[in-house]
């Protein structure tokens, strides 16, 4: 099993989860975050007085799946969520040693 991980332009959320169902993927967390790479913030202007905005709004998504199913996974949310401008964010694929549904206690990939 691996868990992806992506951060991801507010905006484009509801086409990367689109892209996810149309690739047979189901069951996403989303997470809403801040932060900044490359982009280091910018700077708006507010009642006349400029302030710095360091950390921008992103948002995180996180799937838990098979390992079959991490390429669909990984290409689906690359090219939904590519604008091609600077901070449209990165895509982090680690293993997962072990899942357990709650409720039935179903572990494995039987749990995803």
């Amino acid at each position: 099993m691996k868990k992806i991980e992506a951060i991801i332009k507010p905006f484009k959320l509801d086409e990367v989860k689109e892209a996810l169902q149309e690739a047979g993927l189901t069951g996403i967390t989303v997470i809403e975050a801040k932060g900044f790479g490359r982009q280091k913030g910018h700077t708006e202007l507010y009642r006349g007085a400029e302030y710095v905005v360091d950390f921008l709004p992103k948002v995180k998504i996180e799937i838990v799946l098979s390992d079959e199913m991490v390429e669909k996974g990984v290409e689906a949310i690359r090219r939904s969520a590519q604008t091609g401008r600077i901070g449209d964010g990165k895509i982090f694929v680690s293993s997962i040693e072990e899942a357990i549904r709650i409720r039935t206690g179903e572990s494995g990939t039987d749990a995803i």
